[in-house]
């Protein structure tokens, strides 16, 4: 039987309602390093992937020993979606396991000036997402755009990308990702 780490990894951070970068704050690691094992472009060694469980806190032992359910539900209301990010910026997902899925659904909101950090996000898959409301910056490599209500977007997730709120309102995008990683 083959374990996949960082969809395990990636389920028990969601389950404990862990950003990708509070858990590499908090197990002294950095943001790429968690990213890279979620995505499974980068195996950890034991003593590694124990650091990073300190983070929970969580033993190894905990760690293999989690079997969760397969997802059945299929509606959410809106407050049923699980809040997976605490800063400016809000990020609530469709359902709070995606253990075995494939795809990552957001609601996200961006408060004025809230970004996603001076570092680009990359990792496996491809995302895009639709502009509710508000004013959101994309960059994807050297393109930069400005995109207003109704406009999209849709890239590989390997493109170094970062998303910032413009103007004095906030934010809000429905996103997609697959597999799931944030």
């Amino acid at each position: 039987m083959s374990i996949d780490l960082g969809e395990r990894l990636r389920f028990v951070r969601g389950r404990h309602k862990l950003s990708q970068r509070e858990l590499a704050k908090r197990a002294g690691v950095t943001n790429s390093t968690i990213s890279l094992i979620e995505s499974g472009q980068m195996n950890p060694s034991v003593g590694a992937l124990k650091r990073i469980l300190d983070g929970i806190p969580m033993g190894l032992a905990e760690f293999f020993a989690i079997e969760p359910d397969r997802p059945r539900k299929a509606f959410y209301r809106a407050d049923e979606l699980t809040e997976i990010g605490k800063s400016p910026i809000s990020y609530r997902q469709v359902g709070d396991n995606l253990f075995g899925r494939a795809l990552q659904i957001l609601k996200e909101r961006y408060e004025p000036g809230s970004d996603t950090g001076r570092v680009p996000l990359v990792h496996d898959g491809e995302e895009g997402g639709v502009v509710i409301s508000g004013r959101l910056e994309v960059i994807v490599d050297d393109e930069r755009r400005i995109l207003d209500p109704g406009d999209a977007y849709y890239f590989e997730s390997r493109r170094p990308h970062r998303f910032r709120c413009v103007g004095a309102k906030a934010c809000e995008v429905v996103s997609a990702c697959t597999p799931p990683s944030f």
